[in-house]
């Protein structure tokens, strides 16, 4: 594996989805102190969903991209890459059918083997928030053994998308870039439900 970059090693994560981009998607990611981490980017008018994130807004290092080779697929996997490294870093499945109702997804390792699950914490909670768009999910992600490595919660705001992750474990078993990862499919994918 490769050295990671300073950015990915924090315990605290604040994504907020770019307000009044018209085309693709645009998405911060800071640290508790407010420092942007992370600047990402959704390609526009692309039938495969394609996201890059960076080190700065100014979009000089790409850190890791994500994409799918299917077309708008509810089921999709979204394949990680390292892009400064060019290592392949795993992958995130959604789980199509079930996410209607409640959102999950599984992590998968490079060489395909289940590591993790993403899942909304509450039945109830994920159903009345697909009614009402101003309920706020929290997201679980847990280990392929059942532990809690991070809690997710969405802020209550009307007009901002933001999320906060909250690392459990100091040394998660799942790779924190597919961590970040998450958190940026969150936003994109999961955000345009709302």
């Amino acid at each position: 594996m490769s050295v990671l970059d300073p950015a990915f090693k924090h315990n605290y994560y604040l994504f907020r989805r770019k307000v009044f981009k018209l085309f693709g998607g645009a998405f911060h990611v800071y640290d508790d102190q407010k420092n942007l981490l992370f600047y990402s980017k959704q390609k526009a008018f692309k039938l495969k969903e394609d996201f890059r994130i960076y080190a700065d807004e100014a979009q000089t290092r790409e850190l890791l991209n994500i994409k799918t080779p299917q077309i708008l697929d509810i089921g999709a996997t979204y394949y990680v890459k390292d892009s400064t490294s060019g290592e392949e870093v795993g992958a995130l499945r959604r789980k199509g059918l079930k996410s209607i109702i409640k959102d999950e997804w599984i992590f998968l390792s490079k060489d395909g083997k289940e590591t993790g699950k993403l899942t909304e914490k509450s039945w109830l909670v994920a159903i009345l928030s697909r009614i009402i768009n101003f309920i706020p999910q929290t997201y679980l992600i847990t280990s392929a053994d059942g532990r809690l490595i991070v809690e997710i919660k969405q802020h209550f705001n009307p007009f901002i998308l933001k999320y906060s992750m909250f690392l459990k474990e100091p040394e998660p078993s799942i790779d924190r870039r597919l961590l970040i990862s998450a958190g940026i499919l969150l936003a994109g994918i999961e955000g345009r439900q709302q």
